[in-house]
């Protein structure tokens, strides 16, 4: 779309799969999509056997053409549309079995008169679920399903102490797949390897690339479907970021918990897991071959989500929780991570009964360095009160965390006939001096530093 004048478009691109995720550096996009072959199985006919059924699937795969396999995509620019598919000699596979789906890595170049269709794609054979990247690199991950597969297996590098978690009885254990794209030039990506680590990974903030190796947070055990209430336990994986095989790993983290939230900063790591109580590991990693724990911060409740807010300093948005590992509400906590081997929390702000869309995508959550402005969402459990429409405004000293107020959308007058199904303020984001706060219902502009309203623009 040409937003220089009037509003024009370019061109379009319709991916025939489904939408992983997208990263852009400078004016080049890269989306990630997968996609499954196009084959038309038979309909099973009444009272086959299960081996009549396997024999006519199989059959049918065996026969499908080969661009059945192929992921296509439409091209429109103009009047024209155009079906492509990638080429064969566009599409690689790992080393062992990871799937039926393809990934395919699109580039869009913005700053193009045609920004679609050149260069072409690339596809690996793998599945995909997450994606994170650098300015060079574009990482892809997926928990292989069980069914027939088996996982990349990337051994302990020679040497090492590191044991793989126990697993249980009857349970297949669960590893996570990497895929490693290199995107350091503005041109097609190049497939370059792929690699596994034990255990399933939480989000993006899993996984870190530092001075040439890739950091992996998972969790194993308690994720797994079959697997033991309370036998979950979390580990780090540091890989070679050329090769993804293993170069240390630093494990047992929250045995009898999972990972609630990971962030990385440069040779050190953060992460919380959570049960009954919060642990937060603080992490040494500028050794790849020997990551290791160098303190540990346990407190009621756990936080779903850490940014960076200073030297030293994290915040964590997550819940209070009794000691019971009940949920209590809304828990913002300041902590002090300057000492690595003595992580300690400075102040908490709790909100009783509420929760935070922040909590499980961080794009709802604004902070701002400058200030100290921190600002989130909240929803009422219960019902009722602030639900729906509310924003919490909290300043974020040096050593406490005290609330600056709450800003609220008005509803709708029910003679506009508009109702959005979600009213609640899901995005804030400042401009120069004012804080704009977003809703179905439409946008508030209020000073940054005292909440006063300055402009309501509804939707409708």
């Amino acid at each position: 779309m040409d937003l220089s004048g009037e509003p024009r478009v370019l061109g379009a691109m319709t991916v025939h799969g489904q939408h992983v995720d997208a990263r852009q550096a400078g004016s080049t996009v890269r989306l990630v999509v997968r996609s499954q072959p196009e084959i038309a199985f038979p309909p099973p006919k009444e009272n086959a056997s299960e081996r009549e059924l396997l024999e006519g699937n199989r059959e049918a795969v065996l026969s499908a053409p080969a661009g059945a396999w192929l992921p296509s995509y439409d091209v429109e620019s103009g009047d024209a549309r155009r079906t492509e598919r990638v080429g064969c000699d566009r599409v690689s596979h790992p080393g062992r079995f990871t799937g039926t789906s393809m990934l395919t890595v699109h580039t869009i170049d913005l700053a193009a008169a045609t920004p679609f269709g050149s260069p072409a794609p690339i596809a690996v054979a793998a599945d995909g679920d997450t994606v994170y990247g650098t300015a060079g690199s574009l990482y892809v991950t997926s928990n292989p399903r069980w069914w027939g597969a088996h996982p990349i297996d990337v051994a302990p590098a020679p040497g090492s102490s590191a044991a793989a978690p126990t697993a249980t009885p009857g349970v297949p254990p669960e590893r996570t797949d990497v895929h490693r794209f290199d995107v350091s030039t503005p041109g097609a990506p190049r497939y370059v390897t792929s690699g596994s680590v034990p255990g399933r990974l939480l989000n993006q903030y899993s996984l870190s690339e530092y001075d040439g190796h890739l950091r992996v947070a998972t969790t194993s055990g308690d994720e797994v479907l079959g697997a033991s209430p309370g036998t979950g336990e979390s580990g780090v994986y540091v890989l070679d970021a050329g090769t993804l095989a293993r170069t240390g790993s630093v494990t047992g983290l929250g045995k009898g918990e999972r990972i609630y939230s990971v962030r990385f900063a440069d040779g050190l790591g953060y992460v919380v897991t959570f049960r009954q109580t919060d642990p937060l590991y603080a992490l040494d990693l500028r050794d790849p071959a020997a990551p290791k724990v160098t303190g540990e911060l346990k407190i009621t409740g756990f936080s779903a989500y850490l940014h960076p807010a200073g030297e030293g300093r994290l915040v964590g948005i997550g819940q209070e929780a009794s000691e019971a590992g009940r949920v209590l509400g809304t828990q913002i906590s300041l902590f002090d991570v300057s000492d690595p081997a003595a992580p300690a929390v400075l102040s908490r702000f709790h909100r009783e009964g509420f929760g935070s869309e922040a909590e499980w995508d961080p794009h709802a959550f604004l902070y701002w360095p400058a200030t100290g402005l921190a600002v989130l969402p909240l929803r009422n459990r219960a019902g009722g009160g602030m639900a729906g429409s509310a924003a919490l405004a909290l300043r974020v000293g040096d050593r406490e965390i005290t609330e600056l107020g709450v800003v609220t959308h008005p509803r709708p007058p029910a003679r506009s006939g508009f109702a959005p199904a979600d009213q609640g303020i899901r995005r804030s984001l400042v401009i120069g001096a004012d804080l704009w706060t977003v809703s179905g219902s439409g946008l508030k502009v209020s000073d940054a530093a005292t909440l006063a309203e300055r402009a309501w623009i509804p939707f409708i």
